[in-house]
């Protein structure tokens, strides 16, 4: 099977750190960004946002391309089931560290395969995958140096796992290991599988 056969896929994303994990299953796809309120509603449990937002980037840029698949993924943390946003800057992510440490985190990743073949009722696969992060207990003085060298204030839970962030963390736990950088590859390969995509036969 030729590359020309595939469905057009689409990560309805601007994070890059989802593009490099798409990478991954060497397909061809375009990045597209969705343009989307992601505030959460209020009195709304973490993981419906986490699933109502998934869904609707999904489907907001389905809308402007008839016929492909289309990727939409969101990620919620909480701690004792309030919601753990990005920071945004420095003071804000230390405030979130000083939180975490010692403590165990739950974080909702979303995922939505929207399959614009099908009619609205039936096109999009959606699911949530729980990932629990225990942060270890350090003092204020190693979390401020951490965030002074990988700024991670686009964050949820100023933390990188995939850089240098995993040295804040004393355990993960979760059924997909890719799920607590954004994109839940174990889940998707299942959603596109399903929805017909090849993996290994197109490179025959």
């Amino acid at each position: 099977m030729s590359n020309r056969a595939l469905p057009r896929l689409i990560l309805a994303s601007s994070s890059a750190y989802r593009r490099e994990l798409l990478q991954r299953l060497q397909l061809p796809f375009e990045a597209v960004s969705p343009d989307i309120d992601e505030t959460p509603h209020a009195g709304e449990a973490p993981e419906a946002t986490a699933l109502r937002l998934a869904r609707e980037k999904a489907a907001a840029v389905a809308r402007a391309h008839p016929g492909a698949l289309v990727i939409g993924s969101d990620q919620v943390a909480t701690l004792d089931g309030i919601q753990i946003g990005k920071p945004g800057d420095h003071a804000r992510a230390l405030a979130q560290l000083q939180m975490m440490r010692g403590r165990r985190v739950v974080f909702h990743t979303a995922l939505c395969l929207w399959d614009g073949r099908l009619s609205a009722d039936e096109a999009a696969q959606v699911e949530n995958v729980q990932v629990f992060v225990t942060f270890r207990d350090l003092p204020d003085a190693e979390l401020d140096a951490y965030l002074r060298i990988e700024q991670p204030y686009d964050c949820a839970g100023s933390a990188k796992n995939e850089g240098l962030g995993i040295a804040l963390l004393e355990r993960i736990e979760s059924s997909d290991p890719t799920a607590l950088t954004g994109l839940p590859l174990i889940a998707l390969t299942g959603m596109l599988r399903r929805a017909g995509m090849p993996f290994f036969s197109r490179q025959q």
